[in-house]
């Protein structure tokens, strides 16, 4: 059934950026829904239950609302009871668990179908992350159970034999956790060392527990084939097998660009397909929709976190205040 209220916004990505986009549209008075196919925060979610923020919590607050943690860096549980309070202090619209799946533009406004409805909209705001899609190994045997991109608690893999894919934060927290719930652990590191992004305090227990042989691992190396009680992995040496009981690829996460490119948004022709956008208004070459948070990097993800992408969601509600003013 099509919804006939016509809203000044309609944003896409109920995370802590499109959260802070309803704020600021509320603030000036704007009609606005968030959709969120998930859960709040659905990617924060997602992350590992034990996990700590590399950032303060002062520099995750959005909205004005002041953020406390029990210590300097936050952890995950402490974010979702933040981004649940500014959502209830904020009286927030949002629809969880209603995916968008079209965008179309007709007669000088938005049609937004959901998997529940259609909403109509003036103006679009798209801040839909990037933790959605994981990139794959593309080796035979990725599709078993056994294999998983996403981790949640080291508990599950006690005592099993995991090998961890990546040299990220969270392969590596995926590997110190894991063992010390007592996993045999083997890393798979494509390259010739643990990341130089891995958080400064873990990374010196990483470097220790490899050192002590504690931690077996593989650098410069693939993962060639997984089966079920297998892995080959590729190595300098020729090729490897152990047992094996779990493969946790944490090999990171992309945007939906393909999303982007059924809205009309022109992306750049090289590997990081950079969005078109005016980067003091956010507003893409589609007008009338925006981009906000880390999806205006394209697959650059790790230049934009919520701390220094914040600011999108004054500069997106500014310019259409100021474009309904022109009319």
């Amino acid at each position: 059934m099509e919804n006939e209220t016509v809203y000044d916004i309609v944003i896409i990505g109920g995370g802590p950026i499109g959260l802070a986009c309803a704020l600021e549209a509320k603030k000036v008075g704007l009609n606005y829904v968030i959709l969120e196919k998930g859960a709040l925060v659905n990617s924060l979610y997602n992350y590992p239950q034990n996990m700590t923020f590399f950032s303060t919590s002062e520099r995750l607050e959005i909205g004005g609302v002041p953020f406390v943690s029990n210590n300097p860096k936050p952890t995950r549980p402490e974010a979702l009871e933040y981004y649940r309070r500014v959502a209830i202090s904020g009286g927030l619209n949002i629809h969880l668990f209603e995916e968008v799946l079209t965008v179309e533009k007709k007669n000088g406004r938005f049609a937004v179908t959901t998997t529940k409805q259609i909403f109509t909209a003036k103006n679009i705001i798209i801040a839909t992350g990037f933790y959605d899609i994981p990139y794959l190994l593309n080796v035979p045997g990725e599709n078993l159970a056994k294999v998983k991109h996403y981790y949640k608690d080291p508990h599950y893999y006690a005592f099993q034999k995991v090998v961890t894919v990546g040299a990220a934060n969270s392969a590596i927290d995926v590997a110190l956790e894991t063992w010390r719930k007592g996993a045999e652990v083997t890393m798979v590191v494509k390259g010739d060392k643990i990341s130089d992004r891995v958080k400064y305090w873990v990374k010196p227990d990483i470097d220790n527990r490899i050192a002590e042989g504690s931690i077996k691992a593989y650098f410069n190396s693939t993962v060639a084939e997984i089966r079920e009680k297998e892995v080959d992995i590729n190595t300098p040496e020729g090729v490897v097998t152990i047992e094996n009981d779990w493969v946790l690829a944490m090999t990171g996460y992309q945007p939906n660009m393909k999303f982007l490119r059924d809205v009309g948004i022109a992306l750049s022709d090289d590997a990081v397909l950079c969005p078109a956008i005016n980067e003091e208004t956010q507003e893409t070459n589609v007008p009338g929709v925006y981009l906000a948070g880390v999806i205006c990097g394209g697959m650059n993800t790790h230049r934009l976190f919520i701390e220094n992408s914040r600011v999108h969601a004054e500069s997106i509600v500014k310019n259409i205040v100021e474009k309904n003013r022109g009319k």
